[in-house]
Order: structure tokens, then C-alpha cells, then sequence
């Protein structure tokens, strides 16, 4: 009986001179070991590997779904910095005192001093002023889960914009609700409910229920707290929520409704103004 001689193995597709036993496993060709590539399953060839990989538009969308939120980012280290800075001018603001620190009233908000002192830079300073640990690990835990979702759909310009036409909102919240007098205002809190509302009114206007989502239980949970627990701004939290409420309408529509781009600019930047100068004409 005779015996018959092995097949030859068949040559690399990229490098006749090269026998090989293995081939791609999506196309089939035979390929040598510097020609595969490990894949999820099996190995491929460069030109399958090349087929399978994504698009450029793909690949661009993927990257801008996973790139950092700059400008939530920038509010977190501001406000950080802040508490940082007035920590070290009386530790005890860290939220074991109950009396106000020079620097807490040098950034806080009060109707009285507006009147006395015409400090406008106050609308904004107090809305990165918080008074102890605890305030502000919760608005910046807000802020960043917010941040994630409304910047990427928004844009970094227009989000930074809603965030301070919101911020500006609480300021005057704050100012028309408790009067003459009252407590130094502070916190993020303001442009947070903003942003909470402005997510809420987009959620819903793309037909999704927002009570079934994270953000309307939070919404509901963080007003209930507004106005059962002692020393929470009311004004401050419900005007920065209406302000966010309206921008969520304009800015935030679907894209079948969504207005002109330059609207969905200039409408924070008027909400913002127009704050502005409502407190100034509240505290007269």
C-alpha cells in the first residue's frame, strides 16, 4: 500500500512565499500569523478588520459620547475652589457653626445688603457660596449627574448659558420670596433646579415620562424638601427651576420643533438680563 503525501498548505493571501494552516475567520481566506488579528471571535484578516471598523461618522459620534463635560466640569472646580477658599478663612464653615463667616458675607446674597451696599456681583458670587460640606457635596453630585446629560445634548456654550440665566433665576427667586431682611443666601442649588426642570420639560417633550425616570423622582423629592425643611431658599429654588423650565421649552425641543439655533442662544442670555434687572427693580 502506498501513502500519499500531505496537501500543501495553501500560501498567506498577503505574502505568497508564506504557508500557512490558518485563515480568517470572516472571510476564509488563508493568512499567516503577522496578517491575523485577534477579534471577539476567532481572527481576522487586515482587510475584514478594516471592513468591520466603524465609520468616521460613527467613530466621531462614539468619541463625543465619551469626551469630558468641559463646562460642568469648570462649574465644579469654581464652586470647589470657592468653599476651599472660604475654609481657609474660618474651618468652621466646613458646617460645624451657625454663625456666617467674613468671607461667606462677603459672597452672599441678602435683599438688605443689595439695598445698602448696590453689590450686584452678589446675583452671581452666592450662587457658588455653600455652607458646609453637606450642601455642597449635594449640589455637586446634582451637577455632575446633570451635566453629563445636558451638555453633550446642548452643547458646552448653551449649557454654560442656561446655567447662569438659571443661577441668575434663583438670585431672584431668592430676593422676591423672603423680603427685607432674612438669611445670607448661597449655593448652586438655584441653577441646579434649573438644569432638574430644563430635563424634566426635554424628557417629556420627546415623549418620554420623566416620573418614570431618575430625574423626575429627583425633581419631586427635592421639592418636597424645599419646602418642608427650615432654611432652604424657596425663592432660590423655585426660581431657578421656572427659568430652567422655560429654557428646557426652547432649547431642549425635539428636532422636528426645534426653533432657529441663534434662539436657543439668545433665549438664556435674555432670561439672564432680564433677572438681572428685575432685582435690581425688587430691591429698588
Amino acid at each position: 500500500m502506498s501513502e500519499l503525501p500531505p496537501p500543501p498548505l495553501p500560501s498567506c493571501y498577503r505574502h505568497a512565499d508564506r504557508a500557512t494552516g490558518r485563515s480568517c475567520t470572516r472571510c476564509g481566506r488563508p493568512a499567516c500569523g503577522d496578517c491575523l488579528v485577534a477579534a471577539s471571535i476567532g481572527s481576522h484578516c487586515p482587510d475584514c478588520r478594516r471592513e468591520a471598523r466603524p465609520g468616521v461618522a460613527t467613530r466621531a459620534r462614539d468619541w463625543n459620547a465619551r469626551r469630558s463635560q468641559p463646562v460642568t466640569s469648570a462649574l465644579i472646580a469654581i464652586n470647589v475652589a470657592v468653599f476651599v477658599w472660604v475654609l481657609i478663612g474660618d474651618a468652621g464653615a466646613a458646617g460645624f457653626r451657625n454663625q456666617v463667616s467674613r468671607r461667606e458675607y462677603d459672597l452672599g446674597l441678602n435683599k438688605w445688603l443689595l439695598e445698602q451696599t448696590h453689590e450686584w456681583y452678589r446675583l452671581v458670587t452666592a450662587g457658588f457660596l455653600h455652607f458646609g460640606v453637606l450642601h455642597i457635596a449635594m449640589n455637586m453630585l446634582l451637577l455632575f449627574q446633570l451635566g453629563a446629560m445636558l451638555e453633550r445634548a446642548l452643547g458646552s456654550l448653551r449649557f454654560g448659558l442656561l446655567y447662569f440665566a438659571a443661577l441668575l433665576g434663583g438670585s431672584l427667586g431668592a430676593l422676591v420670596i423672603t423680603g427685607d431682611g432674612g438669611g445670607l443666601h448661597g449655593g448652586a442649588s438655584g441653577a441646579v433646579f434649573g438644569l432638574m426642570a430644563a430635563a424634566a420639560i426635554g424628557l417629556q417633550r420627546r415623549g418620554v415620562n420623566v416620573f418614570q425616570t431618575g430625574i423626575g423622582a429627583t425633581l419631586v423629592i427635592n421639592l418636597l424638601l424645599t419646602f418642608t425643611i427650615p432654611g432652604i431658599s424657596i425663592g432660590g429654588h423655585v426660581g431657578g427651576m421656572i427659568v430652567g423650565a422655560l429654557g428646557g421649552l426652547v432649547m431642549l425641543a425635539p428636532r422636528h420643533q426645534a426653533p432657529p439655533p441663534w434662539i436657543t442662544i439668545a433665549f438664556p442670555i435674555a432670561a439672564a438680563v432680564a433677572c438681572v434687572a428685575a432685582s435690581i427693580a425688587v430691591v429698588g
